[in-house]
C-alpha cells in the first residue's frame, strides 16, 4: 500500500472524527449517530482502496533521479504547468521521453487555475471522473482546492519535473528547426518537424504539447452607461505580468478550470453580450451621457478579492447565466447571505438578481447521471435526447420547471454541473430574469426582451422567475453589478500560422487536438469549445501516448491529407449539429475516436495497450517503487 494511500485513509479518518466532534458539541446527536453517516465514511475508505488498485495497474513508474534520462526516445516541450501540462509531462518522462515545461507564471502557478481559486473551491464532478493521472489518489469524492493542488504538486515532484520546469518563461515563439548539415540523428528520420521554443536555448524538441486551456483573460464587455475605465486596471495588470487571468471560482467544467479545466459556454455568453452592446450603441445616444453607473462594477473572477466587501442590504445584479454566473451567485450568497434568510426584519444579506440572455442546462452532481449523459455516442442532439431532458425536468428541476431551457437541447452546449442554484431561485434567494441588458443608468441595469429564439419559453409560474415581454424595458436597481461574461480564449499566436489553415483551426483539428498540418503539435484540452464530460481525466495520458507513439513509429503516423480527411468525414457524419462537428462532443464520442485511431489502421494495433493503458514502454531510469 502506497504512502499516499495511507495519507488518504488517515485524512478520511481525521475528517470523520472532526465532523463527529462538531456534531457532538452542537447537540446534533441524531446526525452524529446516523447510520448513513457511518456508511458514507466506510464508502470513502473503500473509495481510497479502489483507487489504490487503479494506481497499481496503470501508474507509469517515475524516474529514479532528477538527472537526464539515459537512452531517451526523444524530447517533448510542454507549454503550461496546469493539471494537463503536469500530467502530460509525467506520462512522457515515465515512458522515456525527456521533457521541459514552460510556464509563464511563478512557481506558485503549478496546478494552473486551481492555484488561483479560494480554499473552499472544489470539484463539482465526482473525482473518479477527474483522475488526471493514474497516480492520483483522492481522499473523498469531491475534494477541495488544497487536496487537488497537493496531488498535482506531488506528481510534479515524484516524476522529477521540478528541475525540468522553466518558470516565468512565457512562450512567444515556436518554430521549426532547420536540418543540420552532415551526419546527425536526423538521418534516420528526416521527414518530420523538429521544434525550437523562444530563443532555442533549451535545445531542439521532437514534439510540442500545448496545454494553455480555453479560459484566458476575463472578458470585459462594454455596455452603454458604463464608465470607460471599467476593467482597465485588471487588463493592464494582465498585460504587464504576461499572465493569463484565471477565474476565482470552482474550475470544474471543461475549464477548464477550471472547467485545464474552464467553461467555454461562459465565453460564448460573453461574446453574445459584447455583440449586444455593439448593437445598442445607437440607443445609448438617446440617453443622457452623464447618466452613468458609478457604483461598483466587477468581473466574476474578482468576487473572492479581499477588497470586495458588502455591508448588507445591497442589490447585486449578475449579468450572465453560464457557469461563471451560477458560481458568482453562489459566492455572493455564501460570503454575504441573502435578505430572504434575514430574521426579525434585520437588514442582513443582499438581494441578488441574475440577468439571463440564454438558459443553460443544469445537471446534478451525480456520478451515475453525469456518466450516463456523457455516454451518448453521437455527440449531438438526437431524436431521443428529450428523454434525458424530461428526466432532468421532473427530477433535478422539480418545483421550478420553468427554468428548463426550451431553446437549447441537452447535447447542444456544455451543461452546468450544480446542485444548489435551482434551489436558490426556488427559495427566493436569487431572482432569475430572462432578458437582455440594454444599458446602465445611475440607478442600475435596463433590460429588454430577449431576441426571438427557436423554442417557446415556458410560462413563469414561480414569482422568482421573470421574463421581460417583447417591446418592453425594465430597470433593475443595483448597488453592485457583476459581469459574469466569461473568459477570452487564450491566444496561440506563438505557433506558426501554417499549422492551422482555413477550415482546420480550433476546434476542427485531428482527433480534436492535433494540428492537421503536423501531428507533432498536440493541443490537449486547448481546442475544445463545448462538451459533456471532463477535461481532467484519462484522455490526457492517451493523447500524450499517441504523440509518443508517432515519434517512435514512422509507419503509424498520419499524413496531413489523412488528418484533414478525418475532420471532413466527421463533418459529414455530424452535418447540421449545433456548433459544428467538433464544436460539441461527449466523452463517449471521444472514446470512440481514440479506439477508431487503432481500428482503421491495423498497423497501429500493436500499440493499443500502450496507448490506451500505458503498458509496454518504460524509461530505463524508472522505478516501480511508490
Amino acid at each position: 500500500m502506497t504512502s499516499r494511500t495511507h495519507a488518504a485513509l488517515y485524512q478520511g479518518l481525521n475528517d470523520y472524527k472532526a465532523d463527529s466532534a462538531r456534531l457532538y458539541y452542537s447537540g446534533r446527536y441524531l446526525q452524529l449517530l446516523s447510520p448513513l453517516r457511518l456508511a458514507q465514511f466506510i464508502w470513502d475508505l473503500c473509495y481510497v482502496l479502489v483507487q489504490t488498485v487503479i494506481v497499481y495497474c496503470f501508474k507509469p513508474p517515475p524516474p529514479k533521479t532528477p538527472h537526464a534520462l539515459a537512452n531517451r526516445h526523444g524530447r517533448v516541450a510542454v507549454i503550461g504547468a496546469g493539471i494537463t501540462g503536469i500530467s502530460s509531462a509525467a506520462h512522457a518522462i515515465a515512458h522515456g521521453f525527456e521533457v521541459i515545461i514552460f510556464e509563464a507564471g511563478p512557481k506558485t502557478s503549478v496546478g494552473g487555475i486551481w492555484s488561483n481559486v479560494n480554499t473552499t473551491s472544489g470539484l463539482q464532478l465526482n473525482s473518479l471522473l477527474y483522475r488526471f493521472h493514474p497516480a492520483v489518489i483522492w481522499s473523498k469524492a469531491f475534494p477541495k482546492r488544497d487536496e487537488i493542488l497537493e496531488e498535482v504538486r506531488r506528481i510534479w515532484k515524484e516524476y522529477q519535473l521540478a528541475p525540468r520546469t522553466r518558470f516565468n518563461t512565457p512562450v512567444t515563439s515556436v518554430k521549426r528547426d532547420s536540418p543540420p548539415k552532415g551526419e546527425s540523428e536526423w538521418k534516420d528520420d528526416p521527414d518530420r518537424s523538429r521544434w525550437i521554443i523562444n530563443d532555442g536555448r533549451e535545445g531542439v524538441f521532437d514534439a510540442v504539447i500545448v496545454t494553455i486551456g480555453t479560459c484566458g483573460e476575463p472578458n470585459w464587455i462594454q455596455l452603454p452607461g458604463m464608465p470607460e475605465d471599467v476593467g482597465q486596471e485588471q487588463k493592464q495588470g494582465s498585460k504587464k505580468s504576461k499572465k493569463r487571468s484565471r477565474r476565482k471560482s470552482d474550475p470544474t467544467q471543461d475549464n477548464g478550470p477550471p472547467n485545464d479545466e474552464g467553461d467555454q459556454e461562459d465565453s460564448t455568453d460573453g461574446d453574445e453580450h459584447a455583440e449586444k452592446s455593439e448593437s445598442t450603441k445607437d440607443s445609448s445616444k438617446k440617453s443622457d451621457k452623464n447618466d452613468l453607473f458609478t457604483k461598483t462594477i466587477i468581473h466574476s473572477s474578482q468576487l473572492d478579492s479581499p477588497s470586495f466587501k458588502l455591508k448588507g442590504g445591497e442589490k447585486v445584479v449578475v449579468i450572465g447565466s453560464g457557469a461563471s454566473g451560477v458560481e458568482a451567485v453562489e459566492t455572493v450568497l455564501e460570503n454575504f447571505g441573502s435578505v430572504a434568510d434575514s430574521k426579525d426584519g434585520k437588514n442582513e444579506g443582499v438581494e441578488i438578481t441574475m440577468i439571463a440572455r440564454n438558459d443553460k442546462w443544469i445537471i446534478p452532481r451525480n456520478t451515475v447521471v453525469d456518466t450516463c449523459i456523457a455516454g451518448q455516442p453521437f455527440g449531438r442532439q438526437m431524436p431521443l435526447s428529450f428523454l434525458w431532458e424530461t428526466f432532468l425536468k421532473y427530477w433535478h428541476y422539480r418545483g421550478i420547471h420553468e427554468l428548463t431551457p426550451k431553446d437549447l437541447g441537452i447535447y447542444e452546449g456544455t451543461p452546468i454541473v450544480n446542485d444548489e442554484f435551482l434551489g436558490h431561485v426556488k427559495s427566493g434567494r436569487c431572482r432569475y430574469v430572462r432578458g437582455s441588458p440594454v444599458r446602465l443608468t445611475s440607478e442600475g441595469v435596463i433590460v429588454e426582451a430577449r431576441q426571438s429564439q427557436k423554442g417557446s419559453t415556458p410560462k413563469n409560474a414561480n414569482s422568482n422567475v421573470e421574463e421581460i415581454e417583447e417591446g418592453q424595458e425594465k430597470l433593475f436597481e443595483a448597488d453592485v453589478i457583476v459581469l459574469a461574461t466569461g473568459f477570452k480564449q487564450p491566444s496561440i499566436d506563438f505557433l506558426p500560422k501554417d499549422l492551422f489553415p482555413d477550415g482546420y483551426q480550433r476546434p476542427n483539428l485531428y482527433l480534436q487536438n492535433f494540428s492537421t498540418e503536423d501531428w507533432s503539435i498536440l493541443m490537449t484540452n486547448s481546442a475544445y469549445m463545448n462538451a459533456i464530460g471532463t477535461v481532467g481525466h484519462f484522455h490526457i495520458g492517451i493523447y500524450t501516448r499517441i504523440l509518443l507513439t508517432l515519434i517512435m513509429d514512422k509507419n503509424a503516423r498520419p499524413s496531413s491529407k489523412d488528418m484533414k480527411l478525418w475532420v471532413d468525414v466527421l463533418r459529414f457524419l455530424k452535418k447540421g449539429a449545433t456548433g459544428g462537428a467538433l464544436g460539441f462532443f461527449t466523452y463517449m464520442e471521444l472514446t470512440i475516436w481514440l479506439l477508431a485511431f487503432h481500428l482503421f489502421r491495423p498497423d497501429r494495433l500493436k500499440w493499443l495497450f500502450f496507448i490506451m493503458n500505458g503498458w509496454g514502454v518504460v524509461s530505463e531510469s524508472s522505478s516501480r517503487k511508490d
